[in-house]
């Protein structure tokens, strides 16, 4: 029920003289607070798991959003996640077994090498002195020396690298890269996730504003459920009963083809539903309402408009 119902209800009670009396009750009509789902982000309905009328309860599939693409974006994610992780370990725990071995058997290979350099140079500084041989073969047994040497420290060196952890700056950086490939994986599980809508809190189907096939906006209601509980009774009390009522207290609600039930009212307006003079007359205080609502203990069958009256 609109507010203009309110309103007019309102003014047409504010036109009788004194108001309603407490006897004849009060008139209102029954409203509910209905809960609207829709979904987070826009997409095509794959299926509608409900129909109008249905009770469902908390937690129950109401309908879903075509997500393949979301799928798509979630294997990417986690991809991305065993690589980063993947990264990490090779840096924390340094290079793998097999790869050291390849380093340390060419380290064995170069210092064999220079082993056999150095016997090289000794030989022939010995036939340089005998003088079978040029000069020139004495400088280049040297030279082939030296980089046999050097060929031994760069090699000994790679191997001392290859054993070591990955300095801090790098463990650091991809420690990082690993976090925010995860929150990436969390965050395209969530939005997988929310391709499936489900039923926020118990209660009755009162409209399916969608079908499947349709594409529906992000936001935009597709369902909208009446909790229980959610049923009460709006009327309107003349400005000199208003005093006599109060949070809490309990009213009888009646209508045409009902018994009469419980109510507990839950909130008294504090403005009238009128625009009174500025000079509150005695005769012009008589013709303010003041909107009232009462939550029903058992409201049975009934549903939202139906026109009641209230009595104390």
């Amino acid at each position: 029920m609109n507010e203009f119902f309110a309103g007019m209800l309102a003014a047409i009670l504010s036109m009788l003289p004194g108001g309603v009396a407490e006897d004849a009750g009060y008139p209102g009509y029954l409203e509910a607070d209905y809960v609207y789902v829709a979904p987070v982000s826009a997409g095509r309905i794959s299926g509608i798991a409900i129909e109008e009328g249905q009770t469902v309860a908390a937690g129950e599939l109401l309908f879903a959003l075509e997500d393949g693409q979301h799928q798509a974006l979630l294997e990417a994610a986690e991809a991305r996640v065993a690589s980063a992780r993947a990264t990490l370990e090779n840096l924390v725990t340094g290079s793998r077994t097999q790869e050291i071995d390849v380093i340390r058997a060419s380290l064995g290979k170069a210092q064999s090498d220079l082993a056999l350099a150095e016997a090289n140079l000794v030989r022939s500084e010995k036939l340089l002195v005998a003088g079978a041989v040029p000069a020139v073969r004495v400088e280049q047994d040297r030279a082939a020396l030296a980089a046999a040497q050097a060929q031994v420290q760069q090699l000994t060196a790679q191997v001392g690298v290859a054993e070591l952890p990955a300095r801090n700056a790098q463990q650091v950086a991809a420690e990082a890269n690993l976090t925010a490939a995860e929150a990436d994986a969390r965050r395209a599980a969530l939005d997988l996730g929310d391709r499936r809508m489900l039923a926020p809190t118990a209660g009755v189907v009162d409209r399916l504003f969608y079908s499947a096939g349709e594409m529906a906006a992000a936001g935009a209601p597709v369902v909208s459920i009446m909790p229980a509980g959610a049923l009460k009774a709006r009327f309107f009390v003349p400005e000199p009963e208003r005093a006599a009522l109060a949070v809490g207290a309990t009213v009888a609600v009646s209508c045409d083809s009902c018994t009469a039930m419980t109510a507990r009212i839950t909130y008294l307006a504090r403005e009238p539903q009128t625009t009174p003079p500025v000079i509150y007359s005695r005769e012009e205080r008589g013709r303010l309402v003041y909107l009232v609502e009462a939550e029903l203990d058992s409201p049975g069958t009934l549903q939202p408009g139906q026109p009641v009256t209230v009595t104390r």
